[in-house]
């Protein structure tokens, strides 16, 4: 097998891991290793990352910043669905892995490489992710999947390894890292170790994009969302791109402490998993977008809407972003996003996120039909009566022949 794979595209981040990985690659499959590290907004400098690719050897090397992809094309059109994973996860990091899936993808077809590698455990989702994407993008590649293959079974084994073939070692690289990162710009989340007992309270230590709430400022911050056809364009007045948008709300979701969720997910590899979730931008645009709909949407749309998004939640949690089911509930999303636009004023006050006013040009809402004085919209009040006879007809039959 190892001798039919002639050049693979690692999704590699410059640690010790992916650098363990890329060795792995060359010693067993005799191939050629192409790098691609993908700067999503996770806050590390990623040049170090094509440093040392160059000195293990690689000449051909990725290095790309892709967040305004990320937002425009991955985030947004997930929060037009207002997605929650059972109920609260905003997806942070399941939204990224098709990106990267995809990018891997077109390099292979640009460099002429006949398979892809990722870094994905065996227990976690990330593996079903990058693969069902890799399949769904080009459906003949080859995968490689380093921890399912190999025989390196400790943390130990993996230092003695890279020891061996002279892959540089962080100082602290003997020490066991308490528990595990991953971020992005939408977010940052925190598993593994000290953080697998559910029961006790993860450390203030481990937050690293919010500030404790109680030690958020003691006055409110008030801030303006703008939407155009669903998706966010400007705070305050000021239109920005997608990921300066998105970067600005983080920082905002930081100081006022906004964004920490302490979760116990169902993986869909099978497993609970107990991970602290920090999205501080965002929580915000997750509010401020179902407030600017609860003006501009339909009932019927609007509760229709609500039905579709934990299915459209749990295509991306499990992968299936390439789907044609995904692509297909996409399509009925944005075209009820027409008229979507509008402002949302927000107060963010120590952990929480409130809408305390909104405005649209095209709202649903009429002071007319609704005010308790005498308005001046068509609505006759003795129209209820007929209403609710037809409505209770059913129930009034249920009693009467049932008791």
């Amino acid at each position: 097998m190892a001798d039919q794979i002639r050049k693979v595209v690692l999704a590699y981040s410059g640690g010790l891991d992916t650098s363990i990985i890329l060795r792995w690659l060359q010693d067993t499959y005799r191939c050629e290793v192409v790098t691609f590290t993908a700067d999503l907004g996770q806050g590390e400098d990623l040049e170090p990352a094509r440093d040392k690719a160059r000195l293990m050897g690689i000449s051909e090397i990725y290095v790309e910043d892709l967040r305004e992809d990320f937002v425009r094309d991955f985030v947004f059109p997930m929060f037009r669905a207002n997605a929650l994973y059972e109920g609260t996860y905003l997806l942070g990091t399941s939204i990224a892995r098709p990106l990267i899936a995809k990018r891997q993808i077109e390099i292979a077809a640009e460099t002429g490489a006949d398979a892809v590698a990722h870094g994905a455990t065996g227990k976690g989702n990330d593996q079903v992710r990058f693969e069902l994407s890799y399949y769904a993008l080009n459906p003949h590649i080859r995968i490689i999947a380093p921890w399912r293959e190999w025989d390196l079974a400790s943390r130990t084994d993996l230092l003695n390894y890279a020891e061996s073939r002279q892959i540089p070692i962080a100082r602290d690289a003997r020490g066991e890292a308490p528990f595990s990162v991953d971020a992005n710009l939408l977010h940052a989340s925190s598993e593994g170790k000290v953080l697998e007992d559910p029961w006790v309270e993860g450390e203030e230590y481990i937050w690293s994009r919010t500030r404790a709430p109680e030690d958020a400022p003691d006055r409110p911050t008030y801030v303006e969302v703008g939407f155009r056809c669903g998706d966010a364009v400007s705070i305050d007045g000021d239109e920005l791109s997608p990921a300066t948008l998105l970067a600005r709300l983080n920082d905002l979701g930081y100081e006022n402490g906004i964004g920490r969720l302490d979760l116990v997910e169902n993986r869909f590899v099978g497993m609970k998993n107990r991970g602290l979730y920090e999205t501080p931008g965002g929580t915000i645009l997750h509010v401020a977008h179902r407030a600017m709909e609860s003006l501009t949407l339909d009932r019927g749309m609007a509760h229709l809407k609500d039905e579709l998004m934990p299915r459209y939640a749990e295509l991306v949690y499990n992968g299936f972003w390439f789907s044609p089911e995904r692509e297909m509930m996409q399509a009925a999303i944005d075209f009820s996003q027409r008229h979507v636009t509008g402002v949302v004023r927000l107060k963010l006050y120590k952990g929480n996120t409130s809408v305390v006013g909104r405005k649209a040009e095209k709202s649903l809402y009429s002071a007319d039909y609704v005010t308790f004085e005498e308005g001046e919209g068509d609505y006759d009040h003795r129209d209820a009566h007929g209403f609710i006879r037809l409505n209770a007809l059913r129930l009034r039959l249920n009693r009467m022949m049932l008791g």
